[in-house]
C-alpha cells in the first residue's frame, strides 16, 4: 500500500505532455523521509489536483455567503436560484477558457527554454505573451483593482462579523485589529502554501452556510413573512451582481495553475469546485430567504436576523477565520506583482519578501478604515470589475488568440464544445453583462 501511495503521488508530480516547471520550494526532496518534511508536505506543500479544488471552492464563497438572502429578496426565490445556476457556469466557462490560455502561454514559453522555477506566472502575463502590451496594461490594471478592492471588502466584513459576538469596540477599531491579522498572509509565499489554510476554509465555510440553512428552517417564517421581490428593476439587478461577485473567484485561477504539479488537469476543477459551492449557497439562501422574506431587505447580513446563540458564534468566529484566509488568496498575486516591480519576486528569503510585501497590505488597511461599509463597494466592485476581470476579458481574450483558422488548427488544446458554440458562449456572456451593468451603476 505504501508503494502504491508513492507512485500515485509520483505520477502526480510527473511532467505531462507540457514541461511543468516548478517553484524551487517543491523541489526539496532531500530527506524526505523525516518526520518534520513529512509534516511540511502535508500542511504546506500542495500542487495535487486536490489542492487547486479545494483553492477553488474555498476562494468562491467568504463574505458573500451571508448576503446571498439579502439578494434573493432583492430577485425573488426563483431569479435567486437561476442566477446562481446561470452565473456559476458562466464563471466556470470562463475559468475553462483562461486555463486554455495560461497552458497556451506557458507551452510557448517553454519551448523557447523559459524556466519557471522561481516565477509565478500571472494572468496579465498571459495576456502580453499572447496579444500584446495592451492587453496586457488593461488586464493589469482590472484585475488589481479587483483584488484591491476585494481584500478591502475581506477586512471591513471581518469588522462587522465581530459586532456580532463583541459590541464593546467600535467597527473602525475591529478593523485596526483585523488589518494587523490579515497582514499576517505576507509569509505565505504563494497558492502552493495553501494547502492547510485551503482546506480549513472549506469546512468553515460548509459549517457556516449549513448553519444558516438549518438555523432558518428550525426557526420557522416569521409572523406576517412577505416575499414580493423582485419590486424594482434597479433592485432585481443589484441583486444579480452580489451573485455575479459571487462567482467571480478565478481572478486567481492562473495563480492557482501555476502552483499545480500539473496544471493541464485544473480544466475540469473549477466546475467541480462550482457544483459543491451551489450546494452551499443555494440551500442556505432559500432558507433564510423563506423564513424572514422582505425583511431582509434592511438586514444585509443573514446572520442579524437569527437569535444568539452558542452555534451562531461559532459561525461568526469560523467566518472570521475564513475571511483572514480568503484575504491572503486575494492579495497574494498582488503580493506578486508588487515583488516583480521592485525585484524582489526571485528572492528565496521568505522574511525579506514578506516586508517587501507589508506595503500592499497597508493601503488596504487604509480603504477599509476609511470606508467602513462595504455595500456600495459590493455593487461597484461585482457591476464594472467582476464583470470585465474575469468574465468579459477572458471571453474576448480568447477569441482574439484564437481567431484565425491557423491558431484553432495549431491549438495545444481541444476546446469542447466546438468553436462555434464556443463563440456563442462567449458573445452571450459579453452583452448580458453590458445590460446588467448600465443598471446597477444607476443604483450606485
Amino acid at each position: 500500500m505504501a508503494a502504491a501511495a508513492n507512485d500515485s503521488l509520483a505520477n502526480e508530480k510527473a511532467p505531462g505532455t507540457i514541461g511543468v516547471g516548478r517553484y524551487e520550494e517543491m523541489e526539496q526532496d532531500g530527506d524526505s523521509s523525516t518526520a518534520k518534511s513529512r509534516l511540511s508536505g502535508l500542511l504546506w506543500h500542495g500542487g495535487s489536483a486536490y489542492d487547486a479544488w479545494f483553492s477553488c471552492a474555498s476562494n468562491q464563497v467568504a463574505q458573500v455567503l451571508l448576503t446571498l438572502p439579502y439578494s434573493f429578496s432583492q430577485l425573488g426565490m426563483l431569479s435567486g436560484i437561476l442566477f446562481q445556476l446561470f452565473y456559476g457556469l458562466m464563471g466556470s466557462w470562463t475559468a475553462y477558457l483562461i486555463s486554455i490560455l495560461y497552458l497556451e502561454y506557458r507551452a510557448r514559453k517553454e519551448r523557447e527554454k523559459a524556466d519557471f522555477r522561481n516565477h509565478v506566472i500571472q494572468w496579465f502575463e498571459v495576456l502580453d505573451g499572447l496579444l500584446g502590451r495592451h492587453w496586457r496594461n488593461v488586464g493589469l490594471a482590472f484585475n488589481c483593482t479587483f483584488l484591491l478592492f476585494g481584500s478591502v471588502i475581506q477586512l471591513i466584513a471581518c469588522a462587522s462579523n465581530i459586532y456580532y459576538i463583541n459590541d464593546r469596540l467600535d467597527k473602525r477599531t475591529w478593523t485596526y485589529i483585523f488589518g494587523a491579522c490579515c497582514a499576517t498572509t505576507v509569509f505565505i509565499p504563494s497558492f502552493h502554501n495553501y494547502r492547510i489554510w485551503s482546506f480549513l476554509g472549506l469546512v468553515m465555510t460548509t459549517y457556516t452556510a449549513w448553519y444558516l440553512a438549518v438555523a432558518s428552517l428550525i426557526h420557522g417564517q416569521v409572523d406576517g413573512v412577505k416575499h414580493s421581490g423582485p419590486t424594482k428593476m434597479v433592485l432585481y439587478f443589484t441583486g444579480a451582481t452580489n451573485i455575479l461577485y459571487t462567482f467571480g473567484g478565478h481572478a486567481v485561477t492562473v495563480e492557482v495553475m501555476h502552483a499545480m504539479w500539473r496544471p493541464q488537469k485544473f480544466k475540469a476543477i473549477y466546475l467541480l469546485a462550482t457544483l459543491y459551492v451551489l450546494t452551499l449557497t443555494l440551500p442556505s439562501a432559500a432558507s433564510v430567504y423563506w423564513a424572514f422574506g422582505d425583511q431582509l431587505l434592511t438586514h444585509s447580513n443573514a446572520l442579524s436576523l437569527l437569535p444568539r446563540t452558542p452555534f451562531r458564534d461559532a459561525a461568526v468566529v469560523l467566518m472570521l477565520v475564513h475571511q483572514i484566509i480568503t484575504f491572503g488568496f486575494a492579495c497574494t498575486p498582488l503580493y506578486f506583482v508588487w515583488e516583480k516591480l521592485i525585484g524582489l519576486h526571485d528572492c528565496r528569503s521568505l522574511c525579506r519578501r514578506a516586508a517587501a510585501r507589508l506595503p500592499v497590505v497597508v493601503p488596504i488597511w487604509f480603504l477599509a478604515i476609511v470606508f467602513p461599509f462595504f455595500g456600495p463597494i459590493n455593487s461597484a466592485v461585482g457591476s464594472l470589475l467582476v464583470s470585465f476581470t474575469v468574465y468579459i476579458i477572458p471571453a474576448l481574450a480568447h477569441m482574439v488568440t484564437y481567431r484565425s483558422a491557423h491558431a484553432r488548427e495549431v491549438m495545444l488544446i481541444l476546446c469542447f464544445p466546438c468553436f462555434t458554440v464556443l463563440a456563442l458562449a462567449r458573445k452571450y456572456i459579453i452583452v448580458h453583462l453590458r445590460i446588467e451593468n448600465s443598471y446597477t451603476l444607476l443604483s450606485l
